[in-house]
Parts: structure tokens; C-alpha cells; sequence
């Protein structure tokens, strides 16, 4: 299996996941389902743009929703470390043809557009403005109790390919790994969980029509955020907003529930992963076909969950070069 070696002297310094854009049809929806439901802070309210960030986060903003006439994603961010790094990485990638761009961007400093050799538009910063931490501000802990953003998984057209560049080249690191056949040893990878900071992921690439957005993780403190906001969520207006879970995965070991706003963007409420700082950490490896892997308790997935995705604005996505299948619930 080709399980890709990481490069510990990157072109330039990727600290985090950070932020990401998304285009949604109705802003009076996404300040209920997103503010007074889920519980995110709402730094600025622009009329047709919502800055938005957890309890825990310094940072001005980890989800903007723009005004949009259908959904999409715009962008997916990445906090670097230094104003250098800024610049490394706009030669690096030009470097590669992939078009860049710097750009203005609210309450951030310069700021680097870059769409990637696959396709996925990036947006890369150093400074954004800071805010108060509110980590112990309880009396604003309500909906999910949001601590901040947690990771990317996006829909990949070629998981081998993908993985190989941003563990090669950029200095990503593999924590999990699923395979199409773990009794093969040139089996193709079908799932990689990647990481920067040192938890479980910061970005995943599963195989599928991509490149598409699967959907951001947002950290909560404990399980029982996840299940206390099952409640909230059953007793709302927004019930069938529930796509999976409550669980606890086998891959990552966090417990965790996706839910699906009208527009089709999916969040994942996240708890309870691993530490995985250490630069020899070996990435455990999973076959498609073991129940446990999607889910520690065996439930398998629903077939929405391998197949919906929000396309990147302006992004052609491509189908699989794989066809294994996973294990996929009854209908």
C-alpha cells in the first residue's frame, strides 16, 4: 500500500486548518441554524456576510457565510507561520503553474489565493485580527457549545495522488489511512487523515467526485455537548438537519454527529480524538470493509454521507479513479 513518507523541511510552514467561506441562499436561516442553534459566536454580521467563531478561538473568524445564489464552498484556510512563509508559499505554488493571487480579506493581513494542483481553491494567511477569548464566558455556551474549527474532509478524485503531495511536499502527516484491501499490499488508498498541529487531522481526502467539500469538523469539550444538542436539535424547527450518528468512529476513536443545513453544507460535531505530535507517529491502517472502521459500534453509514458533497465555486469535480465500495447502511 503506498503509505507516502512526510517531508519535515516544507517549502513553507502550514500551522493549522483555520477558516473556510461558504455561499448560503438565505442569511435568516444561517443566522438560526448556525448562531442560535449550533451556538456559534457572530463577531460581525455585514447584512449579507457572518464572521463566525468558537468559545476557544483567538481568531476574528473560522466560518464566513456570504449571501449566494445557490451553495457553495469559496475557500478552505490555512493559518501559516510567519509573513516569510506568505511568501514561500506563493513561489511554491507558482512554481507548480497553480494560479495565486494576493488578496484583501476582512480583519486578516495579507493574504495568499491559491487554487492547488487538484483544484482546491486555499486561501493562506499569517495575521488575523484577535478577539477575546471566551472559553470561560459560560453564560454564551449554548447550541452545540462550539470550541472552534477542527479539520477539513473533502471528497477526493485520486486519494494516492492528493495524499502523496501534501505529505511530500507540504509536510502533512498521516495518522489513518484506509485501504481497499488491506491483504494487498499495492492497494490503493481510498481515505487519508493528515495533520499539522498534532490531533487526529487538519485535512482528510476520501475518495469520490472531487474535489468537493465533505464537510468541516467543529471541536466540542465533551460527548455529552453531542448529545445534549441531539436534544436541542430534535425539539427545534431544524430536525431534519440529522444525517449520522450520535456515535464514536473507529477511525480517529472521536464521538460524533453530521448534520446537513438547507443548503446542503455539512458539519461535523467532534470530540474526543488522540494526540499525535510525535514525528515518528505510525499511522494505523484500516480496510474499507471493516464495520468498525466508520463507526466503532458497527453502524454503517447512510449512502448520502459517501455521496453528497458541496462543490467548490467554480470547480469542475472529476469522478473516482477507485470504485472500491464501502460498507453502506440499508436504505
Amino acid at each position: 500500500m503506498p503509505i507516502p513518507k512526510p517531508t519535515f523541511t516544507p517549502p513553507f510552514n502550514i500551522v493549522r486548518c483555520s477558516h473556510t467561506e461558504w455561499g448560503v441562499t438565505d442569511m435568516d436561516y444561517a443566522r438560526d441554524f448556525y448562531i442560535d442553534l449550533l451556538g456559534y459566536i457572530c463577531e460581525d454580521d455585514l447584512g449579507d456576510t457572518l464572521y463566525l467563531r468558537g468559545l476557544e478561538e483567538r481568531n476574528h473568524h473560522a466560518l464566513i457565510l456570504t449571501k449566494a445564489n445557490s451553495p457553495s464552498v469559496y475557500r478552505i484556510g490555512f493559518k501559516v507561520a510567519s509573513e516569510d512563509d506568505l511568501d514561500q508559499a506563493a513561489s511554491f505554488y507558482a512554481d507548480k503553474g497553480c494560479a495565486t493571487a494576493w488578496v484583501e480579506r476582512y480583519a486578516q493581513g495579507r493574504t495568499l489565493h491559491v487554487d492547488d494542483p487538484f483544484g482546491i481553491p486555499l486561501e493562506f494567511y499569517y495575521k488575523m485580527e484577535h478577539r477575546e477569548l471566551l472559553l470561560q464566558h459560560y453564560t454564551l455556551y449554548k447550541g452545540a457549545r462550539i470550541q472552534r474549527i477542527d479539520h477539513f474532509n473533502l471528497f477526493s478524485n485520486d486519494v494516492n495522488t492528493m495524499t502523496a503531495f501534501y505529505v511530500e511536499e507540504l509536510g502533512f502527516r498521516m495518522t489513518e489511512a484506509t485501504v481497499a484491501d488491506i491483504k494487498d499490499e499495492d492497494s490503493d488508498l481510498w481515505g487519508t487523515w493528515l495533520h499539522r498541529r498534532g490531533g487526529v487531522h487538519d485535512i482528510a481526502f476520501t475518495n469520490g467526485l472531487g474535489p468537493r467539500l465533505h464537510h468541516i469538523g467543529v471541536y466540542v469539550s465533551t460527548a455529552m455537548d453531542v448529545i445534549n444538542f441531539c436534544d436541542r436539535l430534535a425539539s427545534s424547527d431544524h430536525k431534519d438537519a440529522f444525517e449520522r450518528g450520535p456515535g464514536r468512529h473507529g477511525i480517529s476513536n472521536a464521538f460524533f454527529l453530521y448534520i446537513l443545513d438547507r443548503d446542503g453544507h455539512r458539519t461535523e460535531l467532534f470530540t474526543c480524538d488522540y494526540m499525535t505530535v510525535d514525528p515518528d507517529h505510525p499511522p494505523r491502517i484500516w480496510d474499507l470493509k471493516d464495520p468498525q472502521r466508520q463507526t466503532l459500534w458497527g453502524q454503517a453509514a447512510p449512502k448520502s454521507w459517501f455521496e453528497h458533497g458541496t462543490t467548490f465555486a467554480g470547480v469542475e469535480p472529476t469522478p473516482a479513479t477507485l470504485t472500491a465500495a464501502p460498507i453502506i447502511a440499508p436504505e
